[in-house]
This record gives C-alpha cells, structure tokens and sequence, in this order.
C-alpha cells in the first residue's frame, strides 16, 4: 500500500506521530510531503528519525505556519501537482493529512486532483486555539468548510472527538499511542534530593509557558523544588523564575532520561490532540498533573495516577500535596503504567490506520462514517 501524508509542521508531536505510523506499517511505502520548521528543528534533521526501509520525502517549499492568502495560495497550487503527479504515476491508495493547515489545503488539493480516499488527523483542533472568540469562531468555519471538501476526520483522542462533534463535524477517533516494547521498566537515580517537576514540548502559547512560570514562582524560595522544560521555543523569555532550568531540544534518548530523573509531569496546555511527551511520562511510571483540556483530560484518572487542575493555585495545591505524601507518587507511577499499557500501546492502536487507509475509499463513496474508536 502507497500512503502520501501531508505535513505542514515538519516537526515535533506531528512529525513523531507520521514516524509512528510508517513505523507500524513497516510493509508499507509512506510518501512524506513536508513543509519545515527551521526555528524548531531542520527538516534535514528531522528526516533522519524516520526509517530509511519504506519512507520518501518530497519538500512542500511553499507551505507556510501562518495564514497569508497569497502565500496560501502557492502552496495550494504546489500541492495540487504533487498529488496529481503521485496519483498519475499510480502512487496513492489513500492520502493522511496532519495538522490544520495541511488538513485544510489538502483536502482541497485532493477535490482538484480527483483524490477520494482521503483522512485528516488534526492532533490538536485549530478551534480550541486562538487568543480571543472571533480567531476562535473563524477556526471553526475553516474546520467545516474543509470537511464539507471530503475527507475523514480521526482524531487522535476521545476529548478531542467530542470537540469536533459538539461543533457539527462527523469525525471518529484512534488514540495515540507509544511504543512500549522498547521501553524497559528501570529505576534512574536522581541527580540530586530536590523534588522535580518537568514538562516537555516547544516553548509556545499552546502549552501555556506563562501559566508553567507563575507556578513556579510559587516555589522560588523554596528549595527543594525544581521545574525542568525540556525543549525550546519562541517564547521562551516567558519562563523567567529562577528556578527553571530549560534545557533545549534533546534527543528521545536524553529527553527520556531526564523524564524518568523526575518526581512529577506536569502540563500547562491549553488544547492537546494526545500528547506524546504525557505518554511518555505514563510509560515511565510517572504521575502526572495536567491542565483540564482536550487531550489531557484522556490521560488521567483523578487520584489514581494524577489530578487535573484549572489554574495555578490548583496546581500548586497538588504539587505540595505531593510532595508531603511521597509514598503516594509509587502507587500513582504504577497505574500510569497500567493505563498506558491498556489504552495507550502504539502497536495496538496504530494498526487501525492501515484498516481505515484500506476501507476509506468504500466508506467515502457511499457517505458512511468509519467506525473505529
């Protein structure tokens, strides 16, 4: 089978979650149209995490993050020859478009090209974004006026299913998952007796920096407390308590290690699709305490292997709760584990893909929703 998938933000959570998939259907051969992030990681870079055995890359040079009709536009047209060509030369089964952006141009590129068997994963709905409700408001008509173009949405998340629903668009949905056959259960030791907090992710208003630094404030006389943000971003002058160590971008293997050296994840989000860097932490046995919003509320069951909060004196409430009951975060560790290994396996929840990419095609031509969640 030949997948074309389609990604504007060549990096990141999308970029690993289209690894995951070419990685679970190593019989298959991925075609990978991509734009670049520079300011995050090269698409040199990123290429190299993907295996060499079944996946190809084309550039999308005109693709853009922001919204410019005119540049827009080029992209548009970009696209559109590089389907038609691939489906000229018979090299599409089905098209995967990720993200928003790509989401949007990509379904109208395959209704140009003729393409029917087409899937959109948003990996966090563009709608729950936006500073004020009119960007809000003008997200959820861009989402329905490219569903209405065709296409199935699959989220990757039951929250972020809901969200699309409650707005009127069909979708279904297919959690995240990691791979858990190469992470073996192991004790790392600390670097020192302070109690740690890390998060992981890019430095942007989506994960909420600003929300991350007050509740570190809290802390900043206190000592034994440490808050660790593994990544980088373009708001990164937004962490300004001292008690913040960023680490830029590292490796899985490292940023890993410095997951498995803590006490607690946390996550300050605003929306999620699922994220992987919260899978992560569950995997490694860590609780975790996660803003209420789409994506995260999936990931915890309240007392059992974290809490939710809805603002910083929740949050911080929570992290003092911790701290005072330590035998309690074991106990906690140990269903996060649990729940990942039950919900979260990649292994079992990406192998939907290649069911939906076979079955699509038939789904679309008589109008049918497909039925997996």
């Amino acid at each position: 089978m030949k997948v074309v998938h389609v990604i504007e933000p060549f990096a990141s959570g999308v970029a690993f979650f289209v690894k995951s998939l070419a990685e679970t259907m190593p019989d298959d051969t991925h075609l990978v149209v991509h734009g670049e992030r520079k300011e995050v990681m090269s698409a040199f870079e990123v290429k190299k995490l993907f295996p060499s055995e079944n996946v190809r890359f084309v550039r999308w040079k005109s693709a853009n993050r922001s919204i410019n009709p005119i540049k827009d536009l080029m992209a548009l047209r970009e696209l559109h020859t590089i389907l038609r060509r691939f489906k000229e030369k018979n090299m599409v089964d089905a098209v995967h478009l990720h993200s928003s952006k790509s989401g949007f141009l990509g379904r109208l590129a395959c209704r140009m090209a003729g393409i029917e068997n087409v899937l959109y994963t948003p990996n966090g709905a563009s709608f729950l974004s936006g500073k004020n409700r009119f960007v809000r408001g003008f997200y959820r008509q861009l989402e329905k006026v490219g569903s209405s173009l065709g296409g199935q949405v699959v989220c990757c998340s039951a929250s972020e299913f809901e969200a699309y629903k409650k707005i009127g668009i069909s979708a279904t949905y297919i959690n995240n998952g990691i791979n858990l056959s190469d992470k073996t259960i192991k004790t790392t030791l600390k670097d020192s007796n302070k109690f740690s907090i890390v998060t992981s992710g890019r430095i942007v208003n989506q994960k909420n920096p600003y929300l991350f630094n007050e509740i570190a404030s809290y802390f900043s006389g206190l000592d034994q407390f440490e808050f660790t943000w593994i990544g980088d971003g373009e708001e990164r002058n937004v962490l300004t308590s001292p008690n913040i160590k960023i680490t830029g971008w590292q490796n899985e293997e490292k940023a890993r290690e410095l997951i498995e050296r803590s006490d607690l994840y946390i996550s300050t989000s605003q929306y999620e699709g699922l994220s992987f860097a919260v899978l992560e932490a569950l995997s490694h046995k860590k609780p975790v305490l996660l803003s209420n919003c789409v994506g995260n509320t999936d990931v915890v069951k309240q007392g059992r292997n974290g809490d939710l909060f809805d603002n910083k004196d929740e949050a911080i409430s929570k992290i003092l709760k911790y701290y005072n009951n330590a035998d309690m975060l074991a106990v906690m560790g140990d269903y996060s584990r649990e729940l990942c290994e039950r919900e979260f396996d990649r292994n079992n929840n990406f192998s939907n893909y290649r069911q939906l990419y076979s079955i699509a095609a038939v789904n679309f031509k008589y109008g049918k929703q497909i039925g997996i969640a």
